[in-house]
């Protein structure tokens, strides 16, 4: 049996393929470099004589590799995915066509020729800064130019949702927004308005620099631009996938959403606090005001309440699924979920992990504990808690359901997928384990440790980092069943799709929800001035001692 939407929204479907077919390429070559990297930690390359930095066509140093493994996977395949995510989503969830495909398709192909711009500088070795790109490390200006387009190509994307909506909102007056179409426009919104950051940071200073306008740059002010988007592209990743768990799982598992209102007021609250946070990652930055940064660190608690929020949310949603399956006492309802369903179970070892990322979260964010881990190994752990589990999983359990839907054939194995997903749960629980371990004994993050001369003094390190080429290979391997399961779906599997578009009722309906929640004005109007608050004061500063004297380095 095929599925209604597919034959309601096809060109939409098209659409949003298209963007996922970038995300995976993205995810199968960033995947590919992580490997190279956790077999590195473990000094496997060494012991199968295998240079991987030189016997590799286009790979010529660890550092290009790991701003491969970053562009690859921290800008493209979330922002690739995402966009077509939510574009199919509010279509689906306001029951309205995208006014414009012609529209969509430009903003898309802009996206694509920047990726491409950026890809050439990258692949031949002129744009090895990583995916921070601080200065004043310097890259081609290809680099800058085809980042720049992928970034602001996205404010397209927000366009299309809110002419969708403004459609949609003609023909329903008073009716509150679907939540998921709402979850939609809150998360663009709030990237977009992030977004400017970055925007400034290449347009006023890398571009000029880099094209030799300028002959010097103000790294300061460009790491706190950067950071001005740097951080919220954290929440960027996670509002998708808790779209995911809000409105999907709940139906997936076989029961409700918990209350539709409070997933709004969590969603309002990331729009509000997750901007004004950037400065946390500048604790030990000269030249910005202990006061502000002290607020910053405030705010960046503060987005723990909406996570907090939605944490209690989802897991009474899954109580509910549990119970309605037939679960009973305190704990005895988790057995009952669909354990057996790979893209619930993909979702829900998703959320176990990114308890433990929240954690180490909290210690990111503290003022005075942050400056003990921030240039270690333990952020990179706490990294592939967030954007490699809670994200990158989940995204994956999407696509489980999501291809099938698209494609009308049949998930080629259900079996297969679930040994994926509980394959990338062990490595990646073993993987950023280690990495927090030696983070605590202090081993730096952004370096070639496999290689390191100070590494034989080190004999803790030497007997933990085994386990981070343990974890890498569980997830490369997890990563080609991924692949595989997705590919063979496509090509091999004959049977048709039994399978709907997951909308999940809510125990606490929408009708229930404030009007104000479902009023967009106040909201942005709120999130502007926080952000007022938060950066004005330190942006005034560095302007008043702006000093673009700072010439470009290029280290490799």
């Amino acid at each position: 049996m095929t599925t209604e939407r597919v034959h309601r929204y096809p060109a939409e479907g098209r659409l949003a393929a298209a963007y996922f077919i970038v995300a995976l390429t993205a995810l199968a070559v960033g995947g590919l470099m992580g490997t190279f990297q956790a077999l590195n930690y473990a000094g496997i390359d060494e012991i199968l004589g295998f240079n991987f930095y030189s016997d590799v066509p286009f790979i010529y140093s660890y550092y290009q590799a790991l701003t491969l493994h970053g562009v690859l996977l921290v800008l493209i395949w979330t922002t690739f995915f995402i966009c077509g995510f939510l574009l199919y989503v509010a279509v689906h969830s306001l029951g309205t066509p995208l006014p414009s495909l012609r529209f969509a398709w430009a903003t898309f192909g802009l996206m694509l020729f920047g990726l491409l711009l950026a890809a050439v500088p990258i692949l031949t070795n002129d744009a090895t800064v990583l995916f921070t790109f601080y200065p004043p490390m310097k890259a081609s200006p290809l680099y800058y130019f085809g980042l720049t387009l992928v970034v602001v190509a996205t404010w397209g994307v927000l366009a299309s949702l809110v002419q969708t909506y403004l459609v949609w909102r003609r023909q329903h007056p008073g009716v509150r927004t679907p939540l998921a179409a709402f979850m939609a426009l809150v998360t663009m919104t709030m990237w977009t308005i992030s977004t400017a950051g970055i925007a400034a940071q290449m347009i006023f200073l890398m571009i000029p620099w880099s094209l030799g306008v300028v002959q010097g740059t103000d790294p300061l002010l460009a790491r706190t631009l950067f950071w001005f988007t740097g951080h919220p592209i954290v929440y960027f990743w996670l509002l998708p996938a808790y779209l995911s768990w809000y409105t999907m799982v709940p139906k997936q598992a076989g029961g409700r959403l918990f209350s539709d209102p409070m997933a709004r007021v969590s969603f309002l609250l990331f729009l509000l606090l997750s901007i004004p946070v950037g400065l946390h990652h500048q604790y030990a930055d000269p030249g910005i005001q202990h006061a502000m940064k002290f607020l910053h660190a405030v705010f960046t608690f503060g987005v723990f309440f909406p996570s907090l929020l939605t944490f209690f949310n989802v897991v009474a949603s899954l109580e509910n699924a549990g119970r309605a399956r037939g679960g009973t006492g305190w704990l005895s309802w988790i057995v009952k979920l669909p354990w057996g369903n790979a893209s619930v179970t993909a979702q829900l070892l998703a959320m176990i992990l990114f308890a433990f990322g929240g954690i180490s979260g909290l210690v990111n964010a503290s003022y005075n504990v942050n400056n003990v881990v921030h240039n270690t190994a333990w952020v990179v752990g706490h990294f592939h808690l967030t954007v490699g589990t809670a994200v990158t999983l989940t995204f994956m359990g999407v696509l489980y359901w999501l291809v099938p839907y698209l494609s009308g054939k049949r998930l080629f194995s259900n079996r297969i997928a679930l040994i994926q997903a509980w394959m990338w749960f062990i490595g990646m629980a073993i993987f950023s384990n280690a990495l927090h371990r030696l983070g605590l004994l202090g081993m730096p993050r952004r370096s070639m440790i496999g290689d390191a001369p100070y590494l034989a003094l080190q004999p803790e390190w030497q007997n933990i980092l085994p386990f981070i080429g343990v974890g890498g290979v569980l997830m490369t391997i997890s990563g080609l069943l991924f692949f595989a399961v997705l590919i063979l779906t496509l090509t091999a599997s004959k049977a048709p799709a039994n399978v709907e578009f997951p909308r999940a009722e809510a125990v606490s309906g929408p009708e229930d929800a404030p009007a104000i929640l479902d009023r967009w004005r106040p909201w942005i109007v709120g999130a502007l001035v926080l952000i007022a608050i938060a950066y004005v004061p330190p942006l005034v500063a560095q302007l008043a001692t702006l000093s673009l004297t700072s010439p470009g380095f290029r280290p490799w």
